[in-house]
């Protein structure tokens, strides 16, 4: 075996299709966002990032910074092992009493990252329930379909959003057999949300129990952050909550909330849990105070969905192929991989605009798009330079205008 051909080949495949994933090299201007550094081999740029999952711009709040700055004088850097042993801070124990707060749950669990809190939970959920047969939307997220897989159960996959395919599933299993059905609230690459009182009607009818994955919607949906299932009222029917602190709350970790015995059970039965040193105190202080900010402040979240608003139709007006939804995610079609590279590097080189190519596998081949995050900081500067550079590499590019 020529290992060092199979890698080089592999690799030259990938650039073949369009999408070899490169890391653009960048530094966020701390108190500026959405303005960075892009790094070069030689020269230093400045950009616009317009990709970014801190929604709200959470990640420069003076109020983080504060907190995490006080936690490592109070602290230190590490946490110092796991949740186990020594890695339990007063932090963490805040820090989930707050997301079972907001989720109106009787406990919380940190992990550290949202992957591994749905990969870990999903995985764990099938050792917990013997026979349970796990219901997945065919758009969950990959961290979903790896936890179920790494469950090693029955799973049936439902047509995305199509109430009637799922019910046809359910109805072929006894009503007392144990059932859980999995689904986001907000699709993060469409940007259109689950039918979530449909579903839980179904789960009601054939004893399941439901799991949401809010992790584009918590922070930034309901009067208090709690997400979609807060905003329509529903949290209450939702077994468990799975949730990120990576994005609309500007830091890193995942966490799930739901009744103590769900909560409970996991970490002493899944190993992605009992053998990673935890979060780090100040990632921690920081989340804390930005989930307490943003359960009173509503101000972010109003000028968040203007300005996500206001971009669509302006790109719309621009004749840009827009995909419609009624979430804060910005999506445009492009439909070829190589294209869509060589669009987003365009936009990078000459214009000092940060958007990543959407390629497969995060998307179906032939749905290659960009995605749009705009956040409150985005000012009607920014987007004048961002819907004329597109429109510029529209028409150079001979990409087409929406229909």
């Amino acid at each position: 075996m020529d290992y060092k051909k199979q890698f080089s080949e592999a690799i030259a495949a990938l650039h073949e299709e369009g999408r070899y994933r490169e890391f653009a090299d960048i530094r966020r201007h701390c108190g500026s966002f959405p303005a960075a550094n892009h790094y070069l081999s030689d020269e230093v740029r400045e950009i616009k990032v317009w990709c970014s999952n801190d929604y709200l711009g959470m990640g420069q709040n003076e109020k983080v910074l504060a907190a995490m700055h006080a936690a490592i004088d109070e602290a230190g850097a590490g946490s110092g092992g796991t949740r186990n042993i020594s890695g339990t801070t007063h932090y963490h124990v805040e820090l989930e009493e707050e997301l079972a707060d907001l989720h109106g749950k009787e406990r919380a669990l940190l992990f550290t990252s949202g992957y591994i809190a749905n990969d870990t939970t999903l995985a764990t959920l099938a050792k917990l329930l013997p026979g349970v047969t796990i219901f997945s939307d065919e758009l969950n997220h990959a961290s979903m379909i790896d936890g179920i897989r790494h469950g090693r159960g029955p799973k049936r996959v439902w047509k995305h959003n199509d109430l009637e395919v799922l019910e046809g599933q359910l109805q072929e299993l006894d009503i007392d057999a144990p059932k859980i059905i999995a689904f986001e609230s907000v699709y993060s690459m469409d940007g259109d949300i689950a039918p979530i009182a449909d579903i839980c009607d179904l789960a009601d009818k054939y004893n399941a129990l439901t799991y949401l994955d809010e992790v584009h919607a918590v922070g930034l949906y309901g009067a208090r952050g709690g997400g979609i299932a807060e905003r329509e009222n529903l949290a209450d029917r939702i077994d468990i909550i799975e949730g990120t602190l990576a994005k609309g709350f500007g830091l890193m970790g995942g966490y799930i909330a739901a009744d103590a015995e769900v909560v409970d059970s996991i970490p002493s039965y899944a190993p992605g849990f009992i053998f990673t040193t935890s979060l780090a105190p100040a990632i921690v202080a920081g989340a804390l105070t930005s989930v307490r900010h943003l359960k009173t402040s509503n101000s972010e979240r109003e000028r968040h969905q203007e300005r996500a608003r206001t971009l669509k139709q302006r790109l719309k007006n621009a004749g840009l192929p827009v995909m419609d939804n009624p979430s804060h995610i910005v999506p445009v079609m492009v439909g070829d991989p190589v294209l869509c590279k060589n669009l987003t590097d365009e936009l990078m080189s000459r214009f000092g605009i940060y958007l990543q190519p959407i390629n497969y596998p995060t998307v179906p081949r032939g749905e290659e798009r960009i995605r749009i995050t705009p956040s409150p900081l985005h000012s009607d500067a920014d987007m004048d330079y961002l819907e004329q550079a597109l429109v510029a590499l529209w028409s150079e590019m001979d990409l087409g205008k929406a229909a």
